[in-house]
């Protein structure tokens, strides 16, 4: 696999660093999860459960090993640094500062190990006003300016149902990490990196920054294409009470589904409406679709939307959605010996592609024996270290 031979000791804990390492985990990499004494990892304890294990932390942490280190104890500290010297990576998302109080920061660890990459994610990074202030997703989301456009029909800021913080982060050092690992097998040379969630998030709205950039202006949300503005990008509520998405505002698309639907010359002025972008002036192009799926089933809108040339999908709740035979085909839904579900792999290589493994550890599964002696052993690919 693309990740044999790395290893990754990683202290995070919730979302983004943990679905990180499990990426790594899944093409190869030997991951150390480092957990604090008693519950260790919070998410164990969070949601439903499965197998004396909650969902949430098997959707995370397959693959890796797991041990308990208490960061406050000296010896076991020592022999963590030891256990670093020879690590290729180290994942962290303490507040700033904290793993300098202990000795961890990437300053003292690579003046040991001058390969090692080290990221370090912060809500709101190493540096700035905001760099102290404690946060998880929903509040990344506020200050990032997302949730204000994630409006219910009292106009209201609701709940996104993405975490889209936390795994823009994830993906963001996913990347960042892989760079400097490139990097280091040219110059031998490891690096820092200080993610920010809040930078991650902002960097994933490219294409919704025309109002702010173009008018210096936050976006009137029900006229922007993205949010409903645009007849050809929304969804309607069906006959039946279900719903269907038009996702393709390309005009090709609108008069492919407006011919089909009306004679020549409406269509020809709805398309018009179209043609010039977003906003209130699409209204009546709304009110056409929506009295058009108003008056069939959803399965009647599928028989229709099937034979055009447009893009289109059925509203599906969450078991719809995973029980789609596209899901199957793509192998997005994996079974352990126990039948219990897991996460498939969405990074599919021809050559050397992910074996993942549903193995989800037990607390403190490495049974690391502190003591100042301790290494890796490389070629055994385990921990190793002389008897304490």
């Amino acid at each position: 696999m693309k990740l044999h031979g790395l290893r990754v000791v990683d202290f995070s804990m919730f979302l983004p660093g943990p679905h990180l390492t499990m990426m790594l985990a899944d093409h190869g990499a030997d991951v150390i999860r480092i957990e604090p004494p008693g519950e260790g990892e919070p998410v164990r304890h969070i949601g439903l459960r499965q197998g004396g294990q909650s969902i949430w932390f098997r959707n995370t942490h397959r693959g890796k090993r797991s041990v308990v280190v208490d960061l406050k104890d000296t010896a076991q500290r020592s022999a963590l640094v030891a256990l670093i010297d020879d690590a290729d990576v180290l994942l962290e998302a303490f507040r700033p500062g904290v793993m300098a109080r202990l000795g961890l920061d990437y300053d003292t660890l690579s003046a040991r190990n001058p390969g090692l990459v080290y990221a370090s994610i912060a809500a709101f990074g190493q540096t700035g006003p905001l760099r102290d202030k404690p946060a998880h997703d929903l509040a990344i989301e506020a200050m990032a300016g997302t949730l204000s456009l994630n409006l219910g029909v009292d106009a209201a800021p609701v709940n996104p149902a993405m975490p889209c913080a936390d795994l823009a982060a994830s993906l963001m050092a996913l990347s960042g990490i892989l760079m400097a690992l490139l990097r280091r097998a040219n110059t031998g040379q490891g690096d820092y990196l200080d993610l920010s969630m809040q930078d991650a998030l902002m960097a994933w709205m490219p294409n919704i920054m025309g109002p702010l950039f173009a008018e210096q202006r936050a976006p009137v949300i029900q006229h922007e294409r993205s949010w409903g503005g645009n007849a050809f990008y929304r969804s309607y509520r069906t006959g039946d009470g279900q719903h269907v998405t038009l996702g393709g505002s390309e005009l090709k698309f609108v008069r492919n589904l407006l011919y089909a639907l009306t004679g020549p010359e409406q269509a020809a002025e709805l398309a018009a409406l179209c043609s010039a972008g977003p906003g209130p002036q699409q209204q009546p192009v709304v009110d056409f679709l929506s009295a058009q799926f108003a008056c069939r089933s959803l399965l009647e809108c599928e028989a229709l939307l099937a034979a055009l040339d447009v893009c289109w999908a059925p509203v599906l709740d969450l078991a719809q959605a995973w029980a789609h035979p596209q899901i199957a085909a793509r192998e997005m839904l994996l079974r352990d010996d126990a039948d219990r579900l897991h996460l498939g792999v969405p990074i599919k290589f021809r050559h050397e592609p992910a074996r993942p493994n549903l193995q989800v550890p037990e607390l403190d599964s490495g049974q690391l024996q502190w003591q100042s002696s301790l290494s890796i052993d490389r070629s055994k690919g385990k921990l190793g270290g002389d008897p304490g």
